[in-house]
This record gives structure tokens, C-alpha cells and sequence, in this order.
């Protein structure tokens, strides 16, 4: 493995040109964070249809269990367990917007992968950068455990366990375990962990810090890389479900009804008695168990949904996990959020309502959540939502607004329905209003017939663990 470990050596010496100024050595995390044997041991497989554009390009670099739908670019990175969708790109003559100027792109978009060390990372796209448009690049990039980065143009940045940053250009910055961060274009920040962090300038912010020592009970990663934590147990409870999937070039899938215009990936699993209606997607590693995914339902990667009923239109963002929690028509949950009911504690959302990204409810007792609310925080009690829940038509009129570790202000109306358009606009990307029409297939029409195509890095010598240099197509 003499390759991929100057590999780790290369990326980390990139890394730390911009970040250890800052505080931060990533050696003994890149060395520690996957165990050497587990490079062997994956494949990587991409996949093709007729809707997204070809262009995959390896160049000397340890991939395993990718996923790619549009034109990508890789260069001496290691990528674990990722996706690298693509299935969002923009396209040659296209006209975009930004801060109210359009321009036409020149050419395809294309994600570009350089340097970078991403684990059971999602990349995603949709570029918000103003300054390359055509061009959705992560360069010399640390991101941890389950961290989800989304139409994001980063550069030395490092991202703990289960952070997300979303629609944000980042510059050499530091973003803590479990935070969520879409502030627009930062600079040598760094973002503790537990931070809720969502800036439009000139609009509104919203702020919210998880109390002392709450962060550290669910994720928490030392100084050799090793996570810890609930998440990490929960999630490693359903690691064995995962290992025939991707053990085989085309994995078995058990008899399920499921609704037309639906979409259950190959790469997903599927337990107990489930139920998918009509235009639902369940994505690449998603993990469903005795549950009911409604019509137009979407579960998106890395979730993991058990013992839970979607009544339908329902959005369960990267990372969300929801445990025996019956959710009424469009709820959303938001990113990496852990909804965790049991038998004897059941959760209830009421509909139109929305749980905010990198939320906790972990329930001691039954706790049930009132229709067009948003949620947000640390919940283990029903009248934990005192503090920690809103109607959403009061929080529209908000301006100046002050509530247990919560801090706004600005304009609630904006906040409000920037949420709202953007879950209208998942659903349609994902077709769940999908008619039979070419305008209405989304995600869920598109990847239906798609082929999924496997690659095996070498097994053995100074190669081992690496991938051939190849050019898929153009």
C-alpha cells in the first residue's frame, strides 16, 4: 500500500499548509480514520443513464463505493463511500443568477475532486459559486464521518463527524462535529461544534448552539481520528444490512410492492414490512425498516428510517434518522438530524411542519410536535419545545427573536419561505408530483433504468489499494 499511503501523506501536507496556522493537524486523522485493510476490501461502481451527462475521469486515486451520475473529475483523492451525484448539473447555454445579475454558461458544468479526503461523504452539486459557475470544486479538503458538503466551493477546509455545509463558498476554515453552517462566503472561520448557522446577508440570521456537553454524548472524534458517540452506534447497528449490497455487481432486492414512478436504489436496503407509495425515491444508502414511505416521500443518502409512517410529500434530508415517529403530510427533516421515538415514546410531527437541520429529539416520553411548526435543538421532553419549537406564521413575523440557545434576527418571513421553496423544490427534483409528463420526471423517473457499471482497486504490491487511471467517457 505504499501508494495510498504518500497518497494520505500528499493530501495531509496540502491540508495543513492552510489549516495547522489554525490550529489543526490532520496527519493522525487521515491516518486513523479508516482502517488500511478497508481499501482492499470496497469496490467502486458508477452509474449511467440517459439523462445525466458522461464524464468520469480517475487519475491514480482510492475510490470505494461511488456513485456518479454527471461529469466528475477525480485526481489523486480518496474517496470512501461516497455519492458525487451530479445529477443537478448545469448545462452548456444555461443562464444563471446571481445577487440579480444573470450570465449564460459556457460550457457543461463539472464537479472537480482534487487532493481531497472525503469519508461516507456525500458531495452533491448545484454550484452557487458566482465566480466559476461552470465549475463545482472541492480541492485539498478534509470531510469526516457522514458529513454532507452541497453546492460547495471549498479549498483547505475540514469538516468534523456529521457537519454539513451547505451553499457555501468556504476558504480555509474549520467547521466543528455536528455543524451546520450556510453563511455565504467565509474565510479562515472556525465553526464550533454543535453550531446551527444559517446567514443570508443583508436578510436574516439564525443562530443555535447545543448546550455544554450534549455534542460530545452523540459525536465526538480525538485526537486519532476515532469516532465515538450515538450516532456512530446507531448507525454501526445496521452496518452487517449494508455488506451484501455490496458484495455483489447486482444486489438481490426482496419482494416489495412499490408505488409507480418510484425509485428504490439497488444500493439501499430494505427490511420488515415496508411500504412504497407512488413517485417516492429511496436513495443510495438509505436504510428502510417496517416502515411506509408515503406518496411522493423521499429518503435521501445516509438515512435511516425504522418503525416510522410518512403520510406522504415528506422530505428526510442527508444523514436523518427517524425512529418510530409518525410524520403527517410534508414534513421535512432536515440534515443529519436524529428523531430517535421508541415503542413506549413514540414521536408525532404534524404536517407542514419542519424540523431543522442537525436537530435532536431524543424522547424520554411521547412527544408530539403541532402541524406548521419548526423545531430545532435539543429535545428529549415535550415541554422542551417551549424553547425549542415555533409556528411557523409567528416565526415569519419575527424580526428580533431571543428563545433558550435560539438567536434570530432579520426578516422572518424571508427565513420561512426560503425553507419552504426550497423543500418545493426537492420535491420536484425528486418527481414527486410526477404526472406521466417529461416536465414533471424528476430523480425518481430518471434513475429508474439506470446500469451500474464496477471497479476493483489492485490487491496487492506498492498499488494495493489503488485504483487504474482511466477515462470512462466524454
Amino acid at each position: 500500500m505504499e501508494k495510498l499511503e504518500t497518497l494520505f501523506e500528499h493530501i495531509a501536507s496540502r491540508i495543513n499548509v492552510n489549516l495547522k496556522p489554525m490550529g489543526l493537524d490532520v496527519r493522525p486523522i487521515l491516518q486513523n480514520a479508516i482502517p488500511r485493510e478497508r481499501h482492499l476490501a470496497y469496490y467502486a461502481f458508477y452509474a449511467l443513464t440517459e439523462d445525466h451527462p458522461i464524464s468520469f475521469k480517475f487519475t491514480n486515486s482510492n475510490l470505494a463505493g461511488t456513485y456518479f451520475l454527471g461529469k466528475t473529475l477525480v485526481d489523486r483523492s480518496v474517496v470512501y463511500k461516497s455519492n458525487l451525484r451530479g445529477d443537478e448539473l448545469k448545462r452548456k447555454g444555461d443562464v444563471v443568477e446571481f445577487n440579480g445579475v444573470k450570465t449564460t454558461l459556457f460550457y457543461d458544468e463539472v464537479i472537480r475532486v482534487i487532493n481531497s479526503y472525503l469519508v461516507k461523504t456525500l458531495v452533491h452539486n448545484h454550484s452557487k459559486n458566482p465566480e466559476i459557475p461552470e465549475v463545482f470544486k472541492i480541492l485539498n479538503t478534509v470531510a469526516m464521518h457522514y458529513s454532507n458538503i452541497h453546492g460547495t466551493t471549498t479549498e483547505g477546509v475540514y469538516l468534523g463527524p456529521f457537519s454539513t455545509v451547505d451553499f457555501s463558498v468556504m476558504h480555509n476554515c474549520i467547521v466543528g462535529d455536528f455543524s451546520y453552517v450556510q453563511a455565504g462566503d467565509l474565510s479562515r472561520v472556525v465553526i464550533e461544534p454543535g453550531h446551527v448557522w444559517i446567514k443570508v446577508n443583508g436578510s436574516f440570521e439564525f443562530h443555535y448552539v447545543y448546550p455544554e456537553g450534549v455534542v460530545d454524548e452523540y459525536v465526538s472524534l480525538d485526537e486519532h481520528g476515532h469516532v465515538s458517540g450515538k450516532f456512530i452506534e446507531y448507525v454501526d447497528e445496521f452496518k452487517e444490512d449494508f455488506v451484501p449490497v455490496y458484495s455483489t455487481v447486482k444486489p438481490e432486492r426482496l419482494e416489495l410492492a412499490i408505488g409507480d414512478g418510484s425509485y428504490v436504489s439497488p444500493y439501499s436496503v430494505i427490511k420488515g414490512a415496508c411500504t412504497i407509495g407512488p413517485n417516492a425515491l429511496i436513495a443510495q444508502r438509505a436504510h428502510i425498516e417496517d416502515s411506509v414511505i408515503g406518496e411522493g416521500s423521499n429518503a435521501q443518502e445516509n438515512c435511516y428510517i425504522k418503525d416510522s409512517v410518512y403520510e406522504g410529500f415528506n422530505v428526510t434530508a442527508h444523514g436523518g434518522k427517524v425512529i418510530h415517529t409518525h410524520n403527517g403530510k410534508n414534513v421535512f427533516v432536515g440534515f443529519n438530524s436524529f428523531v430517535h421515538g421508541t415503542e413506549s415514546c413514540p414521536i408525532t410531527i404534524g404536517k407542514n411542519s419542519i424540523v431543522m437541520p442537525h436537530t435532536i429529539i431524543d424522547a424520554a416520553e411521547p412527544i408530539e410536535i403541532p402541524e406548521n411548526s419548526a423545531v430545532w435543538g435539543y429535545i428529549t421532553k415535550q415541554s422542551d419545545l417551549e424553547t425549542q419549537c415555533m409556528d411557523l406564521d409567528e416565526l415569519s413575523n419575527a424580526s428580533d427573536l431571543t428563545l433558550g440557545n435560539l438567536t434570530f434576527k432579520g426578516d422572518g418571513k424571508a427565513f420561512v419561505e426560503g425553507f419552504r421553496n426550497r423543500i418545493e423544490h426537492i420535491l420536484e427534483e425528486n418527481g414527486a408530483y410526477y404526472d406521466g409528463t417529461d416536465d414533471t420526471r424528476g430523480h425518481a423517473q430518471k434513475t429508474q433504468d439506470a446500469s451500474f457499471n464496477i471497479l476493483q482497486p489492485f490487491q496487492g504490491g506498492k498499488d494495493a489499494g489503488m485504483y487504474p487511471t482511466m477515462t470512462i467517457g466524454e
